[in-house]
């Protein structure tokens, strides 16, 4: 049986011509959207959704290309950028009857909720990113010997062909690597949970390395237009992070603000998978961003 975020209700909901989401929402209140990771799918939000519910509208979005979401074709470069998958995040909150919410991605998520905040400040009461740097700062730190750690990164960013032939030969080989390397605690993730999200990962092949080749080109197109504009978040954001600044020689939180004047930046004790490996936490920043 699939896993579900227990107590949530789940639908389709369409954001765009050609994309359904596949959606779990639950609780009532003011509304929080939760978006999940690489190589995950709405399932990483599990313990902080049903905490959250309890006082708000939590809704989460397996990300167009990602688990049971629609997998469009890449045709020109934009169909996986982040400004795309924003427009949806955007479309669906409204199609749920929300023109305003906060927003938390982690991973991929947070890229995704980073460029929903910049397009659609209006929409976005508040912001979290858990574990990312903005994409065009991402590039600029990996440099050298360190950059290995990010192999996929330049995997994926690719010309089309070579790197969904890999990836697809050896599928639970590489997305596995990333969920068993990235967890400091593997009894976070059940057995049931991993398998869904190998099985999810499996079948989306192509559109996972779309998504990753956009930020290597349009969306990075994207951060630099707005950096020479001098746009920024204008919500209250929070950023959670492990302290890769001082793994890898840079400073996240000064980094960040450049992006977020109105920032409270921590580092966590866990693993990437933090919102499964210390959902305590995560809550608590949540709660903490969702009162300023």
């Amino acid at each position: 049986m699939t896993p579900v975020i227990p107590g949530f209700d789940y639908q389709r909901v369409t954001v765009a011509d050609d994309v359904d989401l596949h959606v779990a929402v639950g609780g009532s209140g003011s509304p929080i959207v939760l978006l999940h990771g690489f190589p995950q799918t709405h399932l990483m939000w599990r313990h902080v959704a049903t905490d959250l519910a309890a006082d708000h509208t939590v809704i989460c979005p397996d990300l167009r290309g990602y688990g049971a979401s629609g997998k469009p074709a890449e045709t020109d470069g934009t169909v996986y950028s982040k400004r795309t998958m924003a427009a949806d995040v955007v479309a669906l909150a409204k199609e749920l009857g929300h023109d305003r919410f906060a927003l938390a991605g982690h991973d991929r998520g947070a890229l995704v909720a980073i460029r929903a905040g910049l397009d659609h400040p209006d929409a976005i009461s508040h912001l979290a990113s858990l574990d990312v740097l903005p994409t065009l700062d991402m590039w600029d730190i990996l440099h050298g010997a360190d950059a290995a750690v990010a192999f996929h990164l330049y995997l994926m960013a690719q010309p089309p062909g070579l790197p969904e032939q890999m990836i697809g030969a050896s599928a639970d080989a590489f997305f596995g690597h990333f969920l068993d390397a990235w967890t400091a605690d593997p009894g976070a993730m059940p057995a049931d949970v991993r398998a869904e999200y190998l099985r999810a990962s499996r079948d989306a092949v192509p559109s996972i390395v779309a998504d990753y080749r956009a930020s290597a080109g349009i969306d990075v197109e994207h951060d630099r237009a707005d950096r020479a504009a001098g746009n920024h978040l204008r919500m209250p954001v929070t950023v959670v992070q492990q302290d890769w600044g001082s793994v890898l020689g840079y400073d996240a939180a000064g980094l960040w603000r450049a992006w977020a004047p109105d920032l409270v930046h921590d580092t966590l004790a866990a693993g990437h998978f933090m919102a499964e490996e210390a959902p305590g936490d995560i809550v608590d920043a949540l709660r903490a961003l969702l009162k300023r």
